[in-house]
């Protein structure tokens, strides 16, 4: 488990963190969102070991993570910005990354550069930025580390390339209990891998839940009522927002959905039917409680 404890880091008079805690749980999928500025690629930095804490600390099963070689092994770190040795090809990252890790697999880094479509013996200056940033994620799953810090792994990715890579993701969290943290900006990139997700805002976290957890207890509405019904007249039901569409009603309300479903039921609607909310959808109600439109901060 990796666990953040009041975490803070400043560069002069900018707090890049601020006191920042967290909980990183082994063998789940962590998401960081927040806009450019909000901290998250310096957070990265301090998990991994990049930058020291001004105050508090980051830690890996208790160990802290600044200048300790044992505990740098057991992660690798894809940052935004795609750094190889000067004038070399993958064959040879591979060959340097297989010195620092012992658990380093060639055989399947092999097969994943063929499976991209990537030259091992061609220079990665030459490379585009998508194709650099997929031999990035292929040195990153090869290296056999218990932790993957990816800082905008996504951007730069076609649609074919980003679903392959989750799908990458998923196949080693299930085969080695692999963790991802991944940090982005795009909410929409997350929706479909997240099992947790922190929103950061001015270097702290505004936000942080499970998934899982937040769609128990929030859910959408879509019904059409009796003439002469109001949704806001629905006694009951703690309503997060209303919108209409014509007769058609698209409520956003908290609580369970067997205890909505069941409120709804009672004033005998002409239809209704209980619908997925997107990651987006449950950020804005969460975020928009603590007095904050998540719209203007990262959409």
């Amino acid at each position: 488990m990796i666990e953040a404890v009041n975490l803070t880091k400043r560069f002069e008079d900018i707090t890049a963190v601020d006191h920042i805690n967290a909980e990183i749980r082994d063998g789940s999928v962590f998401g960081l969102i927040g806009t450019n500025g909000a901290g998250k690629s310096t957070f990265l930095r301090l998990a991994s070991g990049v930058l020291k804490p001004d105050e508090g600390s980051i830690t890996i099963d208790g160990q802290e993570v600044f200048e300790n070689r044992t505990a740098k092994k057991r992660f690798f770190y894809i940052s935004d910005d795609q750094y190889f040795f000067s004038n070399s090809t993958p064959g040879e990252m591979m060959v340097y990354y297989g010195k620092i890790y012992p658990g380093f697999d060639r055989e399947r880094f092999h097969r994943l550069m063929k499976a991209f479509g990537l030259d091992e013996k061609r220079k990665i200056r030459t490379f585009s930025k998508g194709m650099k940033k997929q031999v990035s994620v292929i040195c990153g799953v090869c290296a056999g580390t218990d932790y993957l810090f990816c800082d905008e792994t996504f951007d730069g990715l076609d649609p074919v390339m980003r679903q392959a890579v989750k799908s990458i993701f998923a196949e080693d969290m299930e085969d080695r209990n692999l963790t991802p943290i991944i940090a982005s900006h795009n909410l929409r990139e997350l929706e479909d891998i997240c099992d947790h997700v922190g929103l950061l805002h001015k270097g702290g976290i505004l936000l942080s839940k499970d998934l899982d957890d937040m769609k128990l207890n929030i859910h959408k509405i879509q019904c059409v009522l009796p003439d002469g019904l109001e949704p806001d007249q629905l006694a009951g039901l703690s309503m997060v927002s209303i919108e209409r569409r014509g007769r058609l009603c698209l409520l956003t309300v908290r609580g369970t959905r067997e205890e909505i479903e069941k409120v709804i039921a009672s004033y005998d609607p002409v239809f209704y039917e209980c619908i997925p909310l997107t990651l987006e959808e449950i950020f804005i109600s969460e975020t928009e409680v603590a007095g904050y439109d998540i719209r203007k901060l990262i959409l």
